[in-house]
C-alpha cells in the first residue's frame, strides 16, 4: 500500500512541472564513473550553488551556469546532470575535466506557464570522494504576464 502512494506522489510531482528530463544535451550522458574509489577527486564550486534570481515576466527562459574547477589529481568526469523537472534543461561537459581546469553545468529554465515561486534543482553526478552525487539549487519568481 505505501509503495502504491508514494508511486502516485512521484506520479504528481513528475507532471506538477510537465515531464520529467531525462535527456541531457551533449554526448557525455554516456560516461560512466569508475569503479576504482582512487580515481575519484574533489570539485570546487567557484559559483554558488544556491541563487536567487528574483522576478522575471513570465514566458522568458532563464539562463544559469555554474562554474566548477577540479581542485583534485584525477580528471573529473560528470556522468549526469539531471534537472528536477521537464521546464529546465541543463547542458553537462562532453569530455572528462583535467586536474586544475575549470569546467561549467549550464541549465535554461523556461517560465513559460510557471508564475509564482519556483525552486529548481540540478542533480550532478560525477566521481567526487565522499558523495558523488552534486546539487545545484535556483529560485525565480515568475510573474503573471500583462496583457
Amino acid at each position: 500500500m505505501r509503495l502504491g502512494i508514494w508511486l502516485i506522489g512521484i506520479s504528481i510531482l513528475g507532471n506538477a512541472c510537465g515531464q520529467i528530463d531525462t535527456k541531457s544535451k551533449g554526448s557525455s550522458a554516456n560516461m560512466q564513473l569508475p569503479k576504482d574509489t582512487s580515481l575519484y577527486t574533489t570539485i570546487t564550486w567557484l559559483d554558488s550553488t544556491n541563487r536567487n534570481y528574483g522576478n522575471i515576466p513570465e514566458g522568458k527562459k532563464l539562463e544559469v551556469a555554474y562554474r566548477f574547477l577540479n581542485s583534485g589529481s584525477k580528471p573529473l568526469i560528470v556522468a549526469r546532470v539531471q534537472p528536477s523537472c521537464g521546464c529546465t534543461v541543463a547542458e553537462q561537459p562532453e569530455e572528462p575535466i583535467q586536474p586544475g581546469k575549470e569546467g561549467v553545468i549550464k541549465a535554461s529554465f523556461n517560465s513559460e506557464g510557471r508564475t509564482g515561486i519556483n525552486n529548481k534543482t540540478i542533480f550532478v553526478v560525477a566521481n567526487t570522494r565522499g558523495s558523488q552525487s552534486n546539487e545545484l539549487r535556483f529560485s525565480v519568481l515568475v510573474q503573471k504576464k500583462k496583457w
